[in-house]
């Protein structure tokens, strides 16, 4: 005998292993939508031991059987509201979550995942974002941070607001995005409690654990600073101090080109890590020590706080739509180029255009475009840069600042595309732009020599190196793995 199935249980069904990006297929989840993470830590230097909690506030966005969770330490238990669920592990980084009950479209969720690991000892893809110092450890990495320290639905399309909080040994740090709310001591143990109270994807939450020098202060403006240094920075330190301490004047310097800072503090940090990049997560930047190597280099700090507009609070909907991320910081250095006396946007443009031949392997890389493999190459931060002069020239300074300035309030703390950014383009110009969007991002091929003046580039066939080049060059590969 055959038992009817009730309609209602037959129509749940499993979440997406991935929210639909084809950079990255296996990216993010289906099947909910994240509204807070509150991470409660403890961590051990001198092992890399990481453990804790996760309680995760979501609701289903369809009838829900089953969900991933993108994460790869080792999980003890998950409860989905309040019951025990079943998990199990599945590809790289999935943690496959089946809740004891079925769970109808538009329901609460609160899912509790209790774990442990090293970080330092996974890798996923052939790489690992947790990067071991010699008095702790870093999460820190784009496009994927998240998986090293805390289980999440990970890509910008799903950002949540955090709660971090680390207990770590006593004259040991721990630094994260947002606000520092309190700290507390026990039996030789600190407590560091961090609160991000606006939208933040997850590759944004950063965590570095170990001997901070800590300096707090406010911008002109008011907006809190907080920002750390590794005490074993050796030769880089006062390079690092110089740069990454002008965070309140630049932060207000770029407030009139792009309107107000939408985070309520800043901040950045910069622990002994060998890797060569940097990254905007959210509020409180991180920099490798190597950014300081050759002296002072504020350029690289105009670059990451830019992105606290392009980028952290718009974000891209997929990983194909960087520009509106690297082009627009790195045009932003060009300005900053500009305010120093170290060479106009105008002069960088026209070195950029004229340092590639049309033959260059940099010409074939589309900004607009770019593909997973190229997704960092340098043709994205500086085409990507060109193309934005491109547009200024096109649509004259008045409706270009406007632009500059609106796009992120148009879009704060949301998600954008490289066509909505060309429609607004538009509506704010009151030009068509499908042209110039296409030759200077979209073509696999240099922008020809009537495009180029057209654009008011290419004047000079061979012109002169501005000085700020040098510094801003050094940016490149800012996040490289």
């Amino acid at each position: 005998m055959l038992l009817a199935i009730p309609a209602s249980a037959a129509t749940h069904s499993p979440g997406a292993p991935g929210i639909g990006d084809p950079y990255y297929p296996d990216y993010g989840n289906g099947g909910y939508d994240v509204s807070h993470y509150d991470l409660r830590l403890t961590y051990q230097p001198e092992t890399d031991q990481l453990s804790g909690t996760a309680t995760i506030s979501a609701r289903t966005t369809q009838d829900l059987s089953r969900f991933n969770l993108d994460f790869l330490l080792d999980v003890s238990e998950v409860r989905v509201n309040g019951a025990k669920a079943g998990f199990t592990t599945a590809r790289q980084h999935e943690l496959v979550v089946t809740p004891k009950t079925p769970l109808a479209k538009d329901t609460p969720m609160t899912v509790v995942v209790r774990y442990s690991g090293v970080p330092s000892s996974k890798s996923a893809y052939g790489f690992t974002a947790w990067q071991r110092t010699p008095d702790g450890g870093v999460a820190a990495g784009e496009p994927e941070s998240a998986w090293w320290w805390f289980p999440s639905n990970d890509h910008p399309l799903d950002k949540a607001t955090y709660d971090v909080s680390v207990a770590v040994p006593d004259g040991t740090q721990a630094i994260s995005n947002g606000t520092l709310q309190s700290t507390s001591s026990r039996l030789g143990w600190t407590r560091w409690n961090w609160r991000e109270n606006k939208p933040q994807a997850t590759y944004l939450a950063t965590l570095a654990l170990g001997k901070f020098d800590i300096t707090t202060g406010t911008s002109e403006s008011g907006v809190p600073v907080i920002n750390a240094y590794s005490k074993d920075l050796g030769d880089n330190d006062g390079a690092a101090r110089a740069s990454v301490e002008r965070t309140g004047e630049i932060l207000d310097w770029l407030t009139g080109y792009l309107g107000p800072y939408p985070f309520s503090s800043a901040g950045g940090y910069v622990p002994n890590t060998k890797a060569g990049y940097a990254l905007e997560t959210q509020s409180r930047v991180y920099y490798s020590p190597r950014q300081f190597a050759n002296g002072s280099n504020t350029s690289v700090v105009v670059h990451e706080l830019a992105h606290q507009w392009y980028g952290d609070s718009v974000s891209v909907k997929g990983w194909k739509d960087i520009w509106l991320n690297e082009g627009f910081a790195r045009y932003a250095q060009w300005l900053w180029s500009e305010h120093e006396g170290e060479g106009t946007a105008q002069q960088l443009a026209d070195y950029v255009y004229a340092s590639y031949p049309a033959d260059d392997p940099f010409w074939t890389v589309k900004p607009g475009d770019p593909g997973p493999d190229k997704q960092f190459h340098a043709a994205v931060y500086d085409r990507g840069a060109l193309a934005v002069q491109a547009l200024r020239n096109e649509i004259g300074d008045e409706a270009f600042f406007t632009l500059l300035k609106g796009w992120p309030r148009q879009h704060a703390y949301g998600n954008a595309s490289v066509a909505d950014f060309q429609k607004y383009a538009e509506q704010i110009s009151g030009k068509p732009l499908a042209a110039l969007f296409d030759t200077w991002l979209f073509q696999p091929s240099k922008p020809p020599a009537p495009a180029a003046r057209a654009a008011s580039l290419a004047k000079d066939p061979a012109p002169a190196q501005p000085k700020s080049w040098k510094k801003i060059q050094a940016t490149n590969d800012v996040h490289t793995h």
